[in-house]
């Protein structure tokens, strides 16, 4: 097969996204599996990433070859609004294209489509994200339902939630495939210059992009309660890029009692990160509403104690290896935070089973079940008639 993979968001500031396409293409370069793949640097007219050329993934296995992207972002949007008319020849003749950025491609007329659905959290609550934003996700998923032949869930909630927002897409073309830790025990754990006032075992942390959706504002009022109770003086560290619609954030947090021991890293390599896992007091993941939830995974495979949200996907990552929360209640996470604190939660247990637990998830079967995926949407017709070409319209 020759197989379009999108690894557009695979560049150097990745988030959910680019970390997943990353995971599973790296795993399909190692596996000297027989197919010929081609890499798309820059996908879709939404999402653009300024160093796609040096930043994305890159192999050098004869099987893999890499298109150039378009010189600029409008070139970009115009390339894929309004596809050449040998645009499929532009994508290098591919049998499959795999979309894995949310957005989902209009004009495909032979090769099959697969579309990775991560989560569908903008459809909830627009105020989680950016009008442009969810916008283009909302448009993506919506082509998707009606044009792609299989769709890639990455939880078993995320395929659930997709089939009951478009229940007109057959079930029996949807599979979930996992995503897995970035980190394994080759990379180094570096307790960099910026995390030297850290002790080891002295710290609450969290990961995640700076956003509504991940709920910071409980965790500040969470740590608040927690300080005021007198029951841990352990500074709480964000680690995390900024992301949208949080930008007076920083001064909430400097504003608040004991604001001065929250600690907000921004955007961390992976060596800086392993070692804040490995090396925290407790992680603590309070987003009001995940696809999958990787951090959770993270510190669980890392040996973190994990306090997580009950929500959406993230119980079905955690297992019995976390203790799980409403995140819509603080006081009920700060209660949480003060039995840690106390010597009410058997830590060394957590840790026991967030090691198991962890081994549930690895790049090598989820790389194995794509494969399986892509032989299946080959040898299946097409599951529904797309539009033509000068039917392409946009919601």
């Amino acid at each position: 097969m020759r197989i379009g993979f999108d690894v557009s968001q695979t560049g150097k500031a990745k988030a959910g996204c680019g970390y997943f396409a990353d995971g599973l293409i790296r795993q399909l370069a190692a596996s000297g599996a027989g197919n010929e793949y081609i890499l798309y640097p820059a996908v879709g007219d939404f999402y653009w990433d300024p160093q796609c050329v040096e930043g994305t993934f890159r192999c050098q296995n004869p099987n893999f070859h890499r298109l150039e992207p378009p010189p600029d972002f409008p070139a970009s949007q115009q390339f894929w609004r309004n596809p050449p008319p040998d645009f499929e020849a532009r994508l290098g003749h591919p049998d499959i294209v795999h979309a894995n950025n949310f957005y989902c491609p209009r004009t495909l007329e032979h090769a099959r489509l697969v579309y990775t659905a991560y989560d569908l959290s903008f459809l909830l609550e627009p105020k989680w994200t950016t009008e442009e934003n969810r916008i283009g996700c909302v448009q993506g998923v919506f082509d998707a339902s009606i044009r792609a032949d299989w769709i890639l869930a990455i939880s078993e909630f995320t395929r659930r939630h997709f089939l009951n927002t478009f229940p007109h897409y057959p079930a029996e073309r949807t599979s979930v495939i996992y995503p897995a830790s970035r980190f394994h025990d080759a990379l180094p754990a570096l307790c960099s210059e910026r995390l030297g006032m850290l002790e080891s075992g002295r710290f609450w942390l969290s990961v995640g992009t700076i956003e509504p959706r991940k709920n910071h504002r409980c965790l500040l009022e969470a740590y608040s309660r927690l300080r005021s109770a007198s029951a841990s003086a352990f500074p709480l560290v964000l680690a995390g890029g900024q992301g949208w619609l949080m930008e007076a954030f920083l001064a909430e947090v400097r504003s608040v009692p004991w604001g001065s021991d929250v600690i907000l890293t921004g955007y961390v390599s992976d060596a800086e990160l392993k070692w804040l896992y490995q090396n925290c007091f407790a992680f603590v993941y309070p987003s009001l509403f995940e696809g999958f939830g990787m951090p959770v995974l993270e510190a669980l495979g890392l040996g973190a104690p994990v306090l997580c949200s009950n929500t959406s996907s993230l119980p079905e990552v955690a297992g019995q290896a976390a203790v799980l929360f409403d995140p819509s209640d603080p006081l009920r996470l700060a209660a949480e935070m003060i039995s840690f604190a106390r010597g009410g939660v058997d830590r060394e247990f957590l840790r026991s089973a967030g090691y198991q637990q962890a081994k549930r998830f690895s790049w090598a079967h989820s790389a194995a079940r794509l494969l399986e995926l892509y032989g299946q949407a080959m040898a299946q017709p097409r599951v529904l008639t797309r539009p033509s070409q000068n039917q392409t319209g946009r919601l």
